[in-house]
C-alpha cells in the first residue's frame, strides 16, 4: 500500500507541480523557490524545466536518441558501440550480443544490467526485470521532457573499469556542469557503491575545490587523488560545442585507455533538488546561467 506522504505527494504534484519542486527545494537549500527571480542552480533548473519549451531535452535525455545528434555534432567517436534497441525485453536475442555489455533502458537512471560475462547471465529474469523497468514512468510532476520519452532498451558495448587513469571500482564520470556554453564545475565520481561513492570538485583548470561540497556517509571526499583526465582540454572543447545553445546543461564524459567516452546529457541534475553541492555553490553555479526573458 502506498504510504500517505506518496499520495499527498501525487495530490499536490497534480495540483501545482511548482508548489512541490519549491517545497522540496526547501529541504535541500532551506528556502523556497522565487519563481518571479530564481537564483541558485536548482532553482534556475526547476524554472526552466517548467517554464520553457524543453522538447530538445527530451530528445538529448533520451539515451537512443541523443546518438543521433552526437553524430549530427560530428562526435560519433565518443559513442560506446551500440549492440541493438529493443521496444521489448523478450525480443532481445543474447546469442547475438558479445560475451560484455551493457542493458540500459533509455529514459530512466539506474536501470541498468552489467554483463560481465554472458554464460553466467539468467537470461530470463534479465528480460523480466527490462520489462518492468520499461513500465516505469520518470519526470513527474517537474521533468516534464523525460515523461515524452519513448522507452526502450539498448546495449552497449561494456567499458573497461580497469583502464582508467586511477584504481578505481567504478568507472570514473567525470560531470561537467556546463552554463551557456562554459564549463564551470567538473564534479568527478568514482569508487561507486550502493552505500557510497567518492567526489572530487574541479575548476575546468583541474585545480580541486572541496569547499564546493557537502560531504557525508554517502558522497565521501576524494581527497584530490584523481589526476586531470588526459582528455581535459578535448573534454573541455566538447561541452563547449554540446552546451553552447543551453543556459544550462550537465554532459558526463568517461575515460578509458586514453580514450574520451560520451556518457549522457541532464538537463535536471540530481531533479533539479542537488544537496551535495554547498549554498555558495549553488549561488555560484546559478549566478552563471542566463534565463531566457
Amino acid at each position: 500500500m502506498e504510504s500517505v506522504k506518496g499520495v499527498m505527494r501525487k495530490i499536490l504534484g497534480t495540483i501545482s507541480p511548482k508548489l512541490l519542486a519549491s517545497i522540496l527545494n526547501y529541504r535541500a537549500e532551506g528556502h523556497f523557490i522565487d519563481w518571479k527571480n530564481p537564483k541558485s542552480l536548482n532553482e534556475k533548473i526547476l524554472w526552466l524545466s517548467l517554464n520553457t519549451d524543453t522538447t530538445k531535452w527530451t530528445r538529448l535525455a533520451d539515451k537512443y536518441e541523443v546518438r543521433g545528434w552526437l553524430k549530427e555534432m560530428g562526435c560519433e567517436d565518443m559513442l560506446p558501440q551500440l549492440y541493438g534497441v529493443w521496444k521489448n525485453a523478450d525480443d532481445i536475442d543474447f546469442e547475438k550480443l558479445p560475451n560484455k555489455f551493457i542493458l540500459k533502458t533509455n529514459h530512466g537512471s539506474g536501470t541498468n544490467i552489467v554483463v560481465k560475462d554472458k554464460s553466467e547471465l539468467d537470461i530470463e529474469a534479465a528480460r523480466k526485470q527490462m520489462n518492468e523497468w520499461l513500465k516505469l514512468k520518470f519526470g513527474w510532476p517537474y521533468e516534464p521532457h523525460y515523461m515524452r520519452i519513448d522507452p526502450k532498451i539498448i546495449a552497449e558495448e561494456l567499458l573497461d573499469a580497469t583502464k582508467q587513469p586511477i584504481n578505481s571500482s567504478s568507472l570514473v564520470d567525470y560531470k561537467c556542469f556546463c552554463m551557456n556554453g562554459n564549463v564551470e564545475l567538473i564534479w568527478a565520481c568514482y569508487n561507486r557503491t550502493k552505500e557510497s561513492v567518492e567526489v572530487d570538485s574541479h575548476y575546468p583548470d583541474w585545480s580541486y575545490h572541496p569547499e564546493l561540497s557537502v560531504f557525508t556517509e554517502y558522497y565521501i571526499d576524494g581527497g584530490n587523488k584523481l589526476p586531470a583526465p588526459k582528455n581535459l582540454g578535448n573534454m573541455l572543447e566538447i561541452s563547449k560545442k554540446l552546451s553552447a545553445e543551453f543556459p544550462e546543461v550537465r554532459i558526463d564524459y568517461y575515460e578509458v585507455d586514453g580514450k574520451l567516452y560520451f556518457g549522457e546529457m541532464t538537463f535536471t541534475s540530481a531533479t533539479g533538488i542537488m544537496d551535495f553541492f554547498t549554498k555558495d555553490c549553488l549561488n555560484w553555479l546559478g549566478s552563471k546561467v542566463v534565463l531566457p526573458k
